[in-house]
């Protein structure tokens, strides 16, 4: 998944508004910091080793987040990173199910 796709349009963060939000609040904390601090020194050299799991609502197919990974995230924006791996899942009222088919790219607005 390329990285520019991670923006407040496309694949947006659970837990924060904007991304922004995210990247002021992991700047202002010091547990945040380190851990940032980490994976920008480690991913240059190993890559990124645990991926990023996105979420797409069914009931808003447009909706896609990140729903683990906002560090990872972070650091892979703050290097200019080209490309992401990662899980995905649809939300149904049944329930969450992993996806093992192709994301489905055009929710993104491609």
């Amino acid at each position: 998944m390329p990285v520019e796709m991670l923006n407040d349009r496309q694949i947006r963060p659970t837990e924060y508004r904007k991304w922004r939000h995210a990247e002021d609040r992991f700047a202002r904390r010091d547990k945040d910091r380190r851990i940032l601090e980490e994976l920008e020194a480690s991913i240059p050299k190993r890559g990124l080793t645990v991926p990023i799991q996105l979420g797409i609502s069914a009931r808003y197919p447009t909706d896609v987040y990140v729903a683990d990974g906002h560090h990872r995230a972070v650091a892979l924006r703050n290097l200019g990173v080209d490309e992401f791996p990662f899980h995905w899942y649809w939300i149904r009222s049944s329930g969450v199910r992993w996806e093992t088919e192709p994301f489905p790219y055009h929710v993104l607005g491609l």
